[in-house]
């Protein structure tokens, strides 16, 4: 599924809200390409949007969806929990597992504590920033933040505190509506936590100050989506075209997608179709520190062994999750697939196929 640019900004509230020069020499310049076998998919779609796949400590795993709640797999049965099990919204876009094996969703309403059977909610009445929830993170140190559309807040399991980012100096344009929407929160093995910002790029906090990385600094453009660390310190940042939310069609172009930072200067993909001038919109490392990256019509690559494959997802992917036995489940608009360790993609729906 193609995002069409004259529905864009109407992705970007729906989809995104849940809602890293030329290459490093050792890095290759074509990426391999994955032939799919498509297999008919049978029963629903899990969700038209899947915008979260976690995996708990007990093996479960779930799937964050913006219409049905949030879906959990057992390894036999499919079960939904929505707000007529006690969740405050449908809207799921993020999960944590905390020490004690709480489950922790951020949602359209608040974040609520999952016990296994009772849900504990909490919102703007008890002090959180902001009731619509991007991203939930708790740290090395165990300190628990959660990004929103307004803000970021840190939660001591009792009472929230504001969370101050400065604003760095732009000359892009700002649109007001999401100027406070903190798209990911991660942290490099430094322990410095990064913030990725819609029109304010990706920001580093120490724990006493900030470092600001801005189109200035080269980053291809402000409105960062996800920032992961890989396996040699390198960081990863993702972008999206800023000019897609352009009222003028004939305009709705220029500099965005994949860029890596290296601590001193920033390496861009233009040779990789959807990389470059385009959306990447998550970057997710797996359990062998490789990387999987998302773009809005070439798929998905697999960056490995300093190259890409690339998977032909047919549709924008927004979340990816490798699973205890390495298969790779990938959150999508449009609903949920899986790669699968012999390198075949299918579509999972309410019926499989899980196995």
């Amino acid at each position: 599924m193609k995002l069409s640019f004259s529905i864009y900004p109407l992705i970007i509230l729906l989809v995104l809200t849940v809602l890293p020069l030329s290459c490093n020499s050792q890095d290759k310049n074509k990426a391999v390409q994955v032939t799919i076998e498509k297999e008919k998919p049978k029963g629903e779609q899990i969700g038209e949007y899947v915008v979260e796949t976690f995996q708990d400590s007990k093996g479960y795993i779930w799937f964050g969806t913006l219409e049905k709640g949030i879906a959990k797999y057992d390894g036999n049965t499919l079960k939904y929990l929505t707000t007529n099990d006690g969740l405050p919204s449908n809207r799921v876009t993020t999960v944590v597992e905390d020490d004690l094996g709480n489950l922790w969703f951020g949602t359209g309403a608040g974040i609520s504590k999952f016990d296994g059977k009772t849900f504990t909610n909490y919102s703007e009445k008890d002090g959180l920033c902001n009731n619509l929830v991007s991203n939930l993170f708790i740290d090395s140190k165990g300190i628990f933040w959660i990004g929103t559309w307004g803000g970021v807040c840190k939660f001591d399991g009792t009472q929230f505190e504001k969370f101050q980012i400065p604003y760095p100096k732009i000359e892009t344009t700002i649109n007001p509506d999401t100027k406070d929407w903190i798209t990911t929160i991660s942290e490099d093995k430094n322990r410095n936590i990064w913030f990725g910002r819609d029109g304010y790029g990706a920001s580093k906090f120490n724990g006493n100050s900030f470092i600001h990385f801005t189109t200035k600094e080269g980053l291809n453009s402000n409105n960062v989506q996800s920032i992961v660390e890989d396996k040699t310190g390198n960081i990863w940042i993702a972008t999206r075209v800023a000019e897609k939310d352009n009222a003028d069609a004939n305009k709705r172009f220029g500099k965005g997608g994949l860029n890596k930072y290296d601590g001193q200067k920033f390496n861009y993909f233009p040779e990789i179709e959807g990389l470059n001038e385009s959306d990447v919109f998550t970057i997710y490392k797996d359990n062998s520190s490789d990387l999987w990256i998302s773009t809005t019509s070439h798929g998905v690559y697999n960056y490995t062994n300093n190259g890409f494959v690339n998977y032909k997802v047919p549709t924008s992917t927004m979340t990816f999750l490798e699973d205890t036995k390495g298969n790779i489940w990938l959150g999508c608009a449009g609903g949920l697939y899986k790669i699968k360790q012999n390198g075949e993609t299918i579509n999972i729906t309410t019926n499989g196929p899980w196995k």
